[in-house]
Order: structure tokens, then C-alpha cells, then sequence
């Protein structure tokens, strides 16, 4: 099975992207910056560096950007550490499962620290079936850069059109397309409202997709349009 199904982690796997926006206003808070939430929601789904850059390039921060991405990772993962049980998003337990017995590839690309990837990994049951994971800071662009899918397959051994995504972020929808990649767009209402319609699935819930929605897709789509070129 050569087939690969590279998952996004916060707002997909987990509904975490609450506790990361809590977090960044809270910093707003700190440095006096006013960011709208319209303006917040576009910049889910990047990395913290790429986020942190823009707002410094438009907000001139008191403080240099590195220092706010540690304040930033200390804020959530002193969050999570609170968690006694870290609840996955439902019904993507049953997904990922299924997927993993019938031997399909399993890839984690996300915007996120190693060091935060690695914690939630190992806090959720099916951590240890992503054979490969890629991080923000494994590329030098984040999402919509498509560096970190195309990383993904690389590691995972395939071709990009032999890759689905799932992604619940424009940024992440639109860094898929880039890539060549066939993407569900999860329309998580905790992401803030994204614009999926880059995607070439839209989908509420992951009760809609099943190890047979991923054969079909596989058999009638083939080589994946690209909406993004």
C-alpha cells in the first residue's frame, strides 16, 4: 500500500487551536497590541515563527519575536500539562485506526513545535501509528508554503498525488494544493472561520469519512487536480 494519508494535528486531531488562540491573546494582552479576530483567523494553521514575524512586521512588538514563540510555547504547554486526558476531535480515533489496519501510510504535518507534537503523541492511543512526523520547524516556510506535505512524502516514500490530506485551516488547505495533494477540508467551528473552499471535500464530521470514502477517492481520483495552479 503505497497510498498516504497525512493528518494535520491542532483542530484536527486535536481541538486545540482554542487553547492556541487563547494563549496568543493573552500575549496580545501583554505587549498592548489589538488584533482583530477576523485578522487571529488568518493566521491558523502557521507557524508560530511566520505568525509572530507578520504581526512584528505590521505592530512593530516590543519585544523580539523569539522571545514572544517561547513565551508562546511555555503558555501551551504549561496549558496541556493541566490536561489530565488530552480528548482527540470525535471520531477520528475510529479513522485512524481503520487506516492503520489496512496498512496505509500515516503522516503528522503540523505547524506546531517538535516539543508540543511529541507530548500530545504521547497522550493520545494512536500516536504511534504516524511512521512519519514533520514539524514547523522542520521547514523554513510554513503554511500555505506546501514545504511541510511535500517534506511529509518525502519521508513517507511517496509521490504527492499519491497523498490525501486532511486539514482544517485555509492556510493548510491551500499549502495541500500546493503540493499536488488531494485534501479534505475538516470544518472544525473552534478554527474560526476558514475559507475551505480550495478543498476537494468538505466535510463536519469524521463520521463522513471511512476507510471506504479513502479507497473511493483513491480509485476515482487518480492523479489529484491541482485547484491551487
Amino acid at each position: 500500500m503505497s497510498k498516504c494519508i497525512i493528518f494535520d494535528m491542532d483542530g484536527v486531531i486535536i481541538d486545540s487551536e482554542p487553547i492556541h488562540q487563547e494563549c496568543e491573546k493573552k500575549i496580545f494582552r501583554l505587549l498592548g497590541i489589538n488584533i482583530s479576530e477576523e485578522e487571529h483567523n488568518t493566521m491558523v494553521g502557521t507557524t508560530d515563527e511566520v505568525m509572530w514575524s507578520r504581526i512584528n512586521g505590521t505592530y512593530n512588538l516590543p519585544v523580539q519575536v523569539p522571545e514572544v514563540i517561547r513565551l508562546k510555547k511555555m503558555l501551551y504547554l504549561e496549558h496541556l500539562k493541566r490536561e489530565v486526558y488530552i480528548r482527540p476531535i470525535p471520531y477520528v480515533s475510529q479513522l485512524i485506526f481503520n487506516l492503520a489496519e489496512r496498512g496505509y501510510k500515516l503522516a503528522l504535518a503540523s505547524s506546531s513545535p517538535k516539543e508540543q507534537i511529541e507530548y500530545i503523541l504521547n497522550k493520545i492511543p494512536f500516536g504511534g501509528f504516524f511512521q512519519n512526523v514533520v514539524n514547523g520547524e522542520d521547514v523554513e516556510k510554513g503554511k500555505p508554503d506546501p514545504a511541510i506535505f511535500l517534506k511529509a512524502a518525502f519521508k513517507a516514500g511517496v509521490k504527492p498525488q499519491e497523498c490525501i490530506v486532511i486539514e482544517d485551516s485555509e492556510n493548510g488547505v491551500i499549502a495541500a494544493k500546493k503540493a499536488g495533494m488531494y485534501c479534505i477540508g475538516y470544518i472544525n467551528p473552534n478554527s474560526g472561520k476558514q475559507d475551505l473552499d480550495k478543498a476537494d471535500m468538505k466535510i463536519h464530521s469524521f463520521k463522513q469519512v471511512s476507510v471506504e470514502t479513502i479507497e473511493e477517492i483513491i480509485r476515482t481520483v487518480g492523479n489529484y487536480s491541482n485547484k491551487c495552479n
